[in-house]
């Protein structure tokens, strides 16, 4: 999630898929589109795009699991946002390499994310 010039306060940046395999995934998307992909361990490879970037990461795959990340320029005040709309907060603010962010279900169960440096 390096590419600062293009986050924009609370607009979707980053999409993550899941995969049960990462070398097969990789392949297909290397082969498909010639996106550009950056390895975080065994479990996690990052892609690069010009408008979105996104993740594959180990899981099984179902309707409904990518998870859609919105970049936040105040994590905190975007929270409270969410929390006063009606969101549910599932997973709370925490660290990971590159930012901070926490997770939240919509009122229809959707669960997204939202991170911040």
């Amino acid at each position: 999630m390096e590419n600062s010039h293009r986050e924009k306060h609370e607009q979707i940046q980053y999409i993550e898929f899941l995969t049960l395999d990462i070398p097969r995934i990789k392949q297909f998307y290397t082969e498909s589109f010639g996106w550009i992909l950056t390895d975080y361990g065994p479990d996690y490879c990052a892609f690069e795009g010009d408008y979105v970037d996104g993740g594959f990461t180990t899981g099984t795959p179902a309707k409904g699991s990518i998870l859609v990340i919105i970049y936040s320029e105040d994590i905190n005040a975007t929270k409270a946002k969410v929390l006063a709309a009606g969101g549910v907060i599932v997973k709370d603010i925490f660290e990971f390499p590159g930012g901070r962010r926490f997770h939240f279900l919509d009122p229809d169960q959707n669960e997204l994310s939202v991170w911040s440096r």
